[in-house]
């Protein structure tokens, strides 16, 4: 569960850089404004059980929040705790987080008689016992004092209402949302923390809702010292921590539990997994502060908090402008990401993203990062020049010409490309050259031509030879013909251009639309000036 007020601690997401940003004064702004936006996460999320962001973004904009504190010496801000909450019996203490092998086996090397447990995605509680009877329970809140639950507690089917011996105790955990067969490297975390805040947060519940609700107790303070008696006490009393807390000797037995536990069904979200030293001191010594006896090993992160660069606006060869969003390297998984495309100007525009602006991406199903949200925009936004959408469409930049370099390009590399003629080593890169030296006005312009430029590659001239032995269709294909799907092509040109809409609308899967693009394009006169320039050098068909 998030804590209330902010401390030093680590992320699995680190900020591509530890020094401070520039301008100074523009720092200093954007510092207030991501306090403000932090203050509104935090009172969404303990006082209406509201999660607006997830936690791993949440826990990275908390760090550079720190981080500008520090850079322009404006003093750290606290979360204000409304009034009325119960004092915790024991402190909650939270934990500091670790993100490597090498990290986990510093840590282990230090200690002895050392466990492992999952770190359960949900909501911190003590539970308060007296006499064998629960007495209360309470959130974490800031780890001192939190909000009086006992009374949905005592409805929660998961929670001992009564000890097996009459005994005073404090019991911590976690309440979690019940899953079936959950696996946190396919699921993620489901939105699992966030539905049992906002449970929790309500006043009434249905008996289905508090069935679901289930408990993992992860410590007992002031319970028997060896590990093995106190899971033995608390398997007795019906709670299943021994399931899930496991002795582990060195850093690889840590390592390999918690890719078991990513990887394989369980019935709870988690965001990793907790190492733990089996002794630990008396409960009144507790602070709500990371403790030496404890630290979180955290799964790869699939999100990360960035800063937008800068905008560049790419023209694919129908004439599509992409924005593409320039990013401050991040790590994600193991990938160093430093960009993310947005897919339409349309979504740009919906998103109302420009450089300087704080966003967080996540790795989609195919490790594509993707942009999540806006968190935080800066005050200063400066629009970007963008590309005319009216100038570049399918039938435009033939010719390389001004504003026609990306579109004009893009045609090349894709009549280069395995899906057309595929000109093996003929890439981009290649294109480029040509056109700088000045070796490209039109498309084709370097059919034929047998001295090429040596510094656009040694052996380009022969790379480029085998387009004049590829087939009609292939051609058609490479110069961006519309696609004709199940459509019968005639083997020539003339034949083929010679077709009006009603013959095309005949073809199967051709309509009144592809009917049109079909006839621009044979129609159009640069698209006939390829047609001349492919007849004089021979390709069959033309």
């Amino acid at each position: 569960m998030r804590p209330w007020i902010f401390i030093v601690f680590c992320l699995a997401g680190r900020l591509a850089s530890a020094d401070c940003p520039e301008p100074h004064e523009q720092t200093r702004t954007e510092t207030i404004q991501l306090a403000e936006q932090l203050a509104e996460w935090n009172r969404a999320y303990h006082e209406s059980g509201q999660s607006l962001v997830p936690d791993d973004i949440y826990d990275q904009a908390r760090q550079r929040l720190q981080l500008w504190q520090r850079c322009t010496d404006q003093p750290t801000l606290h979360y204000a705790l409304p009034a009325g909450k119960q004092l915790h019996p024991v402190a909650q203490t939270g934990l500091d987080k670790i993100h490597s092998l090498e990290q986990a086996a510093h840590w282990i090397a230090q200690r002895n008689d050392l466990w492992i447990q999952p770190k359960v995605d949900g909501v911190a509680v003590t539970l308060e016992y007296r006499n064998g009877k629960l007495l209360r329970a309470i959130s974490r809140g800031d780890g001192l004092r939190g909000q009086d639950w006992t009374a949905h507690a005592r409805r929660i089917p998961a929670i001992p209402q009564y000890w097996p011996q009459p005994l005073n105790l404090v019991l911590q955990g976690e309440l979690y949302w019940r899953q079936d067969n959950h696996v946190q490297a396919r699921d993620g975390g489901a939105g699992a923390r966030g539905r049992v805040a906002g449970l929790m947060n309500r006043q009434q519940l249905s008996p289905e809702e508090h069935q679901n609700i289930g408990l993992f107790v992860w410590d007992w303070p002031d319970g028997p010292a060896d590990m093995t008696a106190r899971l033995a006490q608390l398997t007795a009393a019906g709670l299943d921590t021994a399931r899930f807390t496991l002795p582990i000797k060195e850093a690889n037995d840590a390592a390999a539990q918690r890719q078991q536990w990513f990887q394989q069904p369980l019935p709870f979200a988690t965001d990793g997994v907790v190492l733990r030293q089996s002794r630990r001191p008396a409960g009144r010594q507790w602070q709500a502060a990371g403790p030496h006896w404890a630290i979180a090993w955290k799964h790869p992160s699939q999100r990360a908090l960035t800063r937008v660069e800068a905008i560049q606006f790419t023209i694919g060869r129908s004439g599509r402008i992409t924005p593409v969003l320039q990013l401050q390297p991040v790590q994600l998984d193991d990938r160093r990401i430093t960009r993310t495309s947005l897919g339409s100007l349309q979504r740009w525009r919906t998103l109302d993203v420009l450089a300087g602006d704080l966003v967080s991406v996540q790795l989609s199903g195919q490790a594509i990062p993707q942009l999540q949200q806006v968190v935080s925009r800066r005050v200063q936004r400066d629009l970007p020049v963008v590309p005319d959408p009216t100038r570049y469409h399918p039938l435009s930049c033939w010719r390389w010409e001004d504003g026609c370099r990306e579109q004009f390009l893009a045609r090349l590399t894709w009549l280069s490309s395995r899906k057309a003629l595929d000109l093996q080593g003929v890439g981009p890169g290649a294109w480029a050259c040509l056109a700088d030296a000045g070796e490209l006005d039109g498309l084709l312009d370097w059919l034929g031509n047998e001295s090429l430029p040596e510094q656009c590659g040694g052996q380009l001239t022969a790379q480029l030879r085998p387009a004049r032995q590829r087939g009609f269709h292939r051609w058609l294909q490479a110069l961006g013909m519309p696609s004709v799907g199940d459509a019968v092509l005639p083997s020539d040109w003339d034949t083929l251009v010679a077709r009006d809409r009603a013959q095309w609308q005949s073809q199967p899967g051709i309509g009144p639309t592809r009917a049109r693009q079909l006839l621009a394009f044979f129609s159009h006169p640069e698209v006939q000036r390829l047609q001349q320039q492919l007849a004089a050098a021979g390709v069959a068909g033309f």
